[in-house]
């Protein structure tokens, strides 16, 4: 079999700050009765994995599929679950939690959890939408903990105003939130270890206050972590860290990019459609919202039928799947 560019169903995920975004910009329809915060472009985790939409591999998930063709796929020869990566589309109707995720020092510390570390890229973003991105210069473990107490954590952070376009990197330990009015594509790797430290006193759909993971929290963050870490990108090489590296891409209508074998590679359409066509001859489309992965051995073209902004996210080498 010819192995080919895969697309994925997504895995919608409710939650309380949801928005209409997904459905605004990308034209989503949400699960009826369902406010859809996060939709899980491509995931390889226990309890959720992508299933592949298109081609013969249609129905199998994207581990089933590595299996079978692990060398094809990744460009080697055995696969370790889980995929390197996980992909989400966030839908901001409202504020979400003041939150943290551990480094791998951390998850040995307590002996449980998986370590995150992750970036934002804002697709959308309504006047004024902020996000809180780590500690205001000076604030220590024990300031932190008083503003817990006193309620006051929101004074502690870094509070950005955002647009359209920007990349924000946010390595493991650096505590954040997002603001209200924002669609934002988030690229991670393969973990949902969240602890959150503070939820704005918001009741859930029950009337009670949602878990906090305080203690965690703060054996998580980094209060040494310097505001200069926290830089924002727009154009080029986003993000080039351990775990992953991510361009940005912007291509005419008319012209093609040429897709040589060697390296696995996934793509986000941010905005725009066209196709892909392999040396062999075979075609897959792709539209705005789509995330596909481009096998290791896979050699195409792509085809831009519209102006199109795309990202391009590679594993690094030292964090390979395998």
């Amino acid at each position: 079999m010819e192995i080919y560019p895969l697309k994925f169903s997504p895995i919608y995920k409710e939650r309380i700050w949801g928005g209409q975004m997904l459905h605004k910009v990308f034209g989503r329809k949400a699960p009826k009765g369902k406010i859809i915060g996060e939709s899980w472009e491509l995931a390889d985790l226990p309890e959720d994995k992508s299933k592949i939409v298109n081609g013969e591999l249609a129905g199998r998930t994207l581990a089933e599929a590595i299996s079978s063709y692990p060398e094809q796929i990744t460009g080697e020869k055995k696969f370790t679950p889980p995929f390197g990566l996980l992909i989400k589309f966030l839908d901001c109707g409202s504020v979400l939690s003041v939150q943290v995720h551990p480094d791998k020092d951390a998850v040995r510390r307590m002996g449980r959890g998986d370590f995150k570390t992750e970036c934002w890229y804002i697709i959308k973003a309504e006047p004024g939408a902020v996000i809180y991105k780590g500690l205001k210069d000076g604030v220590t473990k024990e300031i932190f903990e008083q503003a817990i107490k006193e309620g006051t954590v929101e004074q502690t952070l870094n509070k950005v105003e955002v647009k359209a376009g920007e990349c924000h990197y946010l390595p493991a330990g650096t505590t954040h939130a997002i603001g209200a009015g924002l669609l934002i594509a988030e690229i991670q790797t393969p973990s949902d270890t969240t602890y959150r430290v503070f939820d704005w006193n918001r009741l859930d759909a029950t009337g009670r206050p949602r878990q906090l993971h305080i203690d965690e929290a703060l054996e998580s963050i980094h209060f040494d972590a310097s505001e200069d870490n926290l830089s924002v990108t727009t154009v080029g090489r986003l993000v080039d860290c351990e775990f992953f590296t991510i361009d940005k891409g912007h291509q005419m209508r008319g012209c093609e990019v040429l897709l040589s074998p060697g390296r696995m590679k996934t793509l986000i359409i941010l905005d725009g459609f066209g196709t892909i066509i392999s040396r062999a001859g075979g075609i897959e489309e792709f539209n705005t919202s789509d995330t596909i992965l481009i096998p290791a051995v896979y050699e195409g073209v792509m085809r831009f039928s519209a102006e199109t902004e795309y990202l391009t996210v590679t594993l690094s080498a030292n964090e390979s799947p395998v």
